[in-house]
This record gives structure tokens, C-alpha cells and sequence, in this order.
């Protein structure tokens, strides 16, 4: 039997580090990352439809067909679970909060909830590790989302090992611009061998509230072809420096350009964003920053009802 109606959270994450250490023969990049949940999220509400259709409404940023959400759940159709529930639609309607192009995992994160919230709505009872086979058919990061709590991931992202994490404060600046992952991924004057790291190695680090250990080898080709990524880049590290936080909290999630700094509590990151702020002021001829201060999560929220 269809439930009514689902409400499903669907957090961004932030890379605390992201690594390319090597190629596979297909083209794909061999990452290593420590991916963390944060409190800044879209709202999906999932309602059932008896005919079979894919009804995608609220807000969109492209064509339905090429959408994240409607592809989990053209995905969930193509399985003999969807087939022995009755084949049932949906309507989905989500509310975009989560800016789309700041390597914040949105339309991953979108995908991933919606897969959790079909299997639920539609009764299908499909078990974790086939979701997450769906999933990495739809993006690196939607595995990552349906794990739900922070993890270490290899491969190309769909190889996670659960971390010990601290609670973290962030505070978050997310320029005006659209970074197309696959141009930074493909720039020639992309670095890809850095040494491989273990769960180990970034153990100390995952207790501390303030993240300085690693780097995201995709920031200096990002910052080097988004001038408004640089800038913010620069602000967030002046700003962290008036609290004695060092240059190494300060870096960009995944492609970017969100770029964030870890803080040791509400306040300093409220600082953070409000020295951002009159930093973006006085300067003349810069699209305003998107600023917030977020908290990491340790799960998934899931359903909201």
C-alpha cells in the first residue's frame, strides 16, 4: 500500500580535503575525500500518483528531463521491485535552497533523497547497497548522501568508510558564479597525484573543531579561472586571521566555489561571515557574496515526518 506523502531534508556536505591521486583507463579520477553533512538544505515533498508519471514541480534550475530527482526516480522504475509494487508515479516537489554550482553536493544530495523517499513512499523495499548502485549511476556524491553520516571516500567517491567527527561551525561563502565540475576535473593544469592517505592520517584532525589537515587539489584551478572564487578565497582568510584561525581552515568544497572556514563555535564563525561582509563592502564592482553560518550534521535528518 502507497503512503500518503513524504517530506524528505535533503543537506549540501562540504569536502574537508579532497585529493586526485590517480586515473582510471575510462577517464574517471581516483579521489580520496572526507566528505561531512551541514545544516543548510533543500526541502523535497513526495506524493504518490497511481498512474505510473513523474510529475517534477517547485523549483527547477534546468529542463525536468535532465533533473537529478526525476532521474532517481526514472531510475527507481527500471527496477523489478517498482515493477512488482504496481509500477506507481510520483509528484515531486522540492524547494531549492542549496546554491547550485558551489561544490555544496545539491543535486546529489536531491537525487539521494529522493531515492530514499520513493523506496519508502512506493514500498519497495530496496536494500542499501542497490541504492547506492543507483545512486553512483547518477553522481560520485549521491552513494555519499544515502550513507548519511561523515565518511572517508576513495575510488571516485563511491568507496566510504565511516569517521569519528567532531561537531563543527562553518562559516560559508558562496560567490555569484556557476563552476562546472567537468571543466575543472578535465583542465589540463589539473594536478592528479597526490599521495594517498588513510583514515589514520586525518584521525587528530576529525577531532578538532578547526580543520587544517589536507588540501583540495582542485581549489588553485578553480580560483585560477574564477576571479570571484579567489577574492573570496582572500576575504575569508583575512577574516580568519582576526581571529588567529590559520590560512589552512580557509579552502573550497569539491569544485567550487563555496569556500568555507572551519570555526571552533557559533560565534567565531558569526564573525567570520560578518568580517566577510564588510570586507565585500567596500569593494567596488564585486557580485555580494551568498554568506551563512552552518553547523555539520552527524546523520542524515531524513524524513521530516
Amino acid at each position: 500500500m502507497l503512503a500518503q506523502g513524504l517530506t524528505f531534508v535533503a543537506p549540501a556536505k562540504i569536502n574537508l580535503f579532497l585529493h586526485i591521486v590517480g586515473r582510471r583507463d575510462d577517464g574517471y579520477h581516483l579521489l580520496e575525500s572526507a566528505f561531512e553533512l551541514i545544516d543548510w538544505s533543500d526541502l523535497i515533498l513526495m506524493s504518490p500518483r497511481a498512474d505510473g508519471q513523474i510529475e517534477r514541480c517547485g523549483d527547477m534550475l534546468g529542463p525536468s528531463h535532465l533533473d537529478l530527482a526525476v532521474r532517481a526516480a526514472r531510475a527507481l522504475q527500471n527496477t523489478p521491485q517498482w515493477q512488482a509494487a504496481g509500477q506507481p508515479g510520483a509528484r515531486i516537489q522540492i524547494t531549492k535552497n542549496i546554491p547550485a554550482g558551489a561544490g555544496l553536493g545539491g543535486g546529489s544530495s536531491d537525487a539521494a533523497s529522493t531515492l530514499m523517499g520513493l523506496n519508502q513512499l512506493w514500498g519497495l523495499k530496496i536494500g542499501s547497497q542497490q541504492l547506492s548502485e543507483i545512486g553512483l549511476e547518477l553522481g560520485a556524491d549521491v552513494p555519499f548522501f544515502l550513507f548519511g553520516k561523515s565518511a572517508f571516500a576513495q575510488g571516485v567517491g563511491e568507496r566510504l568508510q565511516a569517521f569519528d567527527s567532531a561537531p563543527r561551525w562553518l562559516a560559508i561563502a558562496v560567490p555569484a558564479c556557476h563552476v562546472a565540475t567537468a571543466e575543472i576535473f578535465s583542465a589540463p593544469e589539473l594536478t592528479r597525484n597526490s599521495k594517498t592517505s588513510k583514515i589514520a592520517g586525518f584521525a587528530q584532525a576529525a577531532r578538532q573543531p578547526v580543520w587544517e589537515f589536507g588540501h583540495n587539489d582542485l581549489q588553485p584551478v578553480t580560483a585560477a579561472r574564477f576571479p570571484q572564487v579567489r577574492q573570496a578565497l582572500q576575504w575569508l582568510e583575512t577574516a580568519a586571521a582576526s581571529e588567529g584561525i590559520a590560512p589552512a581552515a580557509v579552502r573550497m568544497s569539491g569544485s567550487g566555489g563555496a569556500v568555507f572556514c572551519t570555526a571552533p563555535d557559533a560565534q567565531t564563525a558569526q564573525r567570520l561571515v560578518d568580517r566577510v561582509s564588510a570586507l565585500q563592502n567596500t569593494s567596488v564592482g564585486q557580485s555580494p557574496l551568498r554568506l551563512k553560518v552552518c553547523q555539520t550534521l552527524m546523520r542524515h535528518p531524513g524524513s521530516v515526518l
